[in-house]
């Protein structure tokens, strides 16, 4: 009998182990869902009622039904950044455009207002996407800042009024006592999905997923299914801001944005893989589920909601590497991966799409018997001129129309003064994310990165000088520490620098969080204080380590050899490879550095305004990239010049002073910002054959 049974669950393993990828994560994801709800079955009070299961069907249902769009992106190997601040927009619209005074509000036709702000969204990524051809990262980083600058004009902040009968309808039950509303919908949701997978279509997504030149050449309409793909998963996003704000009954213009990193880690949990090609919204649904009980099990036991981003980029990561080994047949084989993964990102691709796409190598060569001339300093640098020379002449016309608008640029000490210490940070943070757009990679944990600097900072020092000689390389070491985290993750593990950074970024949010207990403590030390806001004469001290900085950067980068690795890895992978530059370690260098930089603005904020305070990064992420593009440097990496990203930075920042001088709202910044950078990428891609 023991044999019997023995063997029974050995053709059990075998069977489980011999399905395909897909079909066994989904499986897993049920199994690991089904063990999560017996553990909160057995740390409640009771045993789980109608209420319970009703409770949780809502609570995980905006998060699902946004990870089914985010699925479908994916799996047609894109990526959407965008999609909380989709959630956010059709959130604040639906409060804004209901009537409080009104009987009975029709449930259909805001919800069909709310799928269709969110599909507009996705047509405005898709034309960029599938039509110019831009990397699907780029882009909806961008519209991400253009929809938060709509969402604050429409509501500046939380308010407005979401009629009862659409959370009547969304958190009812669709059999009383016995089927829950929440559930009824996202079924509806994976229905369509079911039917849409087994039409062409559907075929068609996971054809351009798994090899889009391949199904270009068997007759696939590439750029149609990709431009359908996110005006679908748009329409997904509208439809859980239809559902949040049923859950809410009011308006927060802020209230999509928690929502990325949930989605991101369900879709990965889920079983789908990053890249295209190969999973499905099923599994994503368990996996928001999971997600979503996880913290709910630590709020039960007593634990701080603070740790839920911690819990949700570690399970991000963690998910990403258990489905990375789960695709190849050794670990090791991963390992030995990880660098050509790297090369896959550099061209706006994701890891499963590189073994389909031929790198381009740009190595320079020379005309076969004929001696090499001394070119002339022009001809040299006429390709660097060429891109950094409009954002010098940009900045020009904006100092121009700011004299003769506001009366006050030119021939003011004061302004100029303002516009170098201004620009510090932004100086600062290109240095670091240039660098790691250069090799073809993009840092997103900068926002809190800054943000838990400052706030070590400030509780550190809590004032003191004394204290500020050891505070400052301690709080830059532990910024050192995170960019080695980051650089580790993805080249030792071959995860993708989106991925990595992005959970490192949550995870940070969340340790600054549980560090400050929601508040902050702490001041600057009048030293640091008197470097930012003080006077030398009539220039700002911090003016002068500026100008210090921006040699140290140029030389860094021109005159070192690592600048050259850098260049050389950004310009081909395999080349580097052979040319015998050590990848790895560079790479692992680039990503120190970022975490340096961001960790000495997050210290030169504290110093600027007197003290620390959660979110105080946020506003840099888009700039610090917008600086690096607007200087003429090329978004899939290998072409840009400090003093390029120099001439963006003080571009932006004196955009951003008129801006200041105007009546124009404070939203209207980051609009502009999310569209520089869409026209900059638009000018200054290199064209393809």
């Amino acid at each position: 009998m023991t044999m019997m049974t023995s063997s029974a669950t050995s053709r059990h393993w075998t069977s489980l182990f011999s399905m395909s990828p897909e079909r066994r994560s989904v499986l897993i994801a049920i199994g690991v869902f089904l063990g999560l709800l017996a553990v909160v079955d057995f740390i409640s009070s009771g045993p789980l009622s109608y209420f319970d299961i009703s409770f949780l069907s809502s609570g995980g249902a905006t998060s699902a039904i946004a990870a089914i769009g985010q699925t479908i992106v994916i799996l047609s190997g894109g990526f959407d950044l965008s999609a909380g601040a989709v959630i956010s927009l059709v959130n604040v619209v639906l409060a804004q455009g209901m009537d409080p005074a009104a009987a009975q509000t029709s449930v259909l036709y805001w919800t069909c207002v709310g799928i269709g702000v969110g599909m507009l969204t996705g047509a405005f990524n898709g034309v960029f996407i599938a039509f110019f051809r831009l990397q699907p990262i780029v882009v909806t980083l961008s519209t991400m800042f253009i929809i938060q600058g709509l969402t604050l004009l429409v509501m500046d902040k939380p308010g407005g009024f979401v009629a009862p009968d659409l959370g009547t309808f969304y958190l009812g039950d669709a059999i009383p006592g016995w089927l829950p509303m929440p559930l009824v919908v996202i079924g509806v949701v994976l229905l369509a999905w079911l039917w849409l997978k087994n039409t062409r279509f559907g075929t068609a997504i996971y054809a351009v997923g798994s090899d889009p030149d391949a199904a270009a050449a068997i007759g696939v309409r590439v750029k149609i299914t990709k431009f359908l793909v996110y005006v679908i998963a748009g329409g997904c996003y509208g439809l859980a801001g239809v559902f949040i704000s049923a859950q809410t009954g009011s308006a927060d213009p802020l209230v999509g944005n928690p929502l990325l990193l949930s989605m991101f880690a369900a879709v990965v949990v889920g079983g789908t893989r990053l890249g295209g090609g190969r999973g499905g919204p099923l599994g994503t649904v368990f996996g928001a589920y999971i997600l979503m009980m996880v913290v709910n099990i630590l709020l039960v036991l007593n634990v701080s909601a603070y740790y839920s981003t911690i819990a949700e980029g570690t399970i991000l990561i963690l998910a990403v590497l258990a489905g990375s080994i789960s695709y190849s047949s050794t670990f090791a084989r991963q390992l030995r991966g990880a660098q050509a993964q790297f090369s896959a990102w550099r061209q706006g691709l994701l890891p499963s799409q590189l073994d389909r796409t031929d790198r381009r190598m740009k190595m320079p060569s020379l005309a076969a018997g004929k001696p090499a001339v001394a070119a002339s300093f022009l001809s040299r640098n006429s390709e660097t001129i060429r891109y950094a020379l409009p954002a010098y002449l940009c900045l020009i016309a904006v100092i121009v129309v700011t004299q003769f608008w506001l009366g006050r640029a030119i021939l003011n000490p004061t302004y100029w003064n303002s516009l170098a210490v201004l620009s510090t940070f932004l100086a600062i943070l290109a240095l670091g994310q240039g660098t790691v757009i250069l090799t073809g990679g993009l840092d997103l944990s900068v926002p809190w990165t800054i943000g838990i600097s400052g706030i070590l900072l400030a509780g550190i020092v809590n004032g003191s000088d004394a204290a500020l000689i050891y505070a400052l390389p301690a709080v830059l070491l532990i910024a050192c520490v995170i960019g080695l985290i980051n650089g580790i993750g993805i080249v030792v593990l071959g995860i993708s620098p989106i991925v990595m950074t992005l959970a490192m970024n949550g995870i940070l949010q969340g340790f600054a969080l549980v560090y400050s207990q929601g508040t902050p403590a702490g001041f600057a030390s009048p030293m640091l204080r008197w470097f930012m806001t003080g006077k030398l004469w009539t220039v700002t001290p911090v003016v002068p380590f500026m100008v210090l900085f921006v040699v140290a950067a140029v030389l860094l980068l021109g005159r070192t050899a690592f600048g050259r690795r850098v260049y050389g890895i950004g310009n081909g992978l395999r080349a580097a490879q052979l040319s015998g530059i050590a990848v790895g370690r560079t790479l692992i260098l680039v990503y120190v550095l970022s975490g340096l930089c961001a960790g000495l603005v997050g210290v030169l904020l504290t110093g600027f305004s007197g003290q620390a305070s959660l979110g105080m990064g946020d506003d840099y992420l888009l700039p610090s990239i917008a600086v690096v593009v607007v200087g003429g440097a090329l978004i899939t990496g290998g072409r840009g010049h400090y003093l390029g990203m120099l001439g963006g930075v003080l571009l932006l920042t004196a955009l951003q002073m008129f801006l200041a001088g105007t009546t124009l709202p404070y939203a209207t910044r980051a609009i502009l910002f999310g569209l520089v950078v869409l026209g900059a990428v638009m000018a200054l891609r290199e064209k393809r054959a």
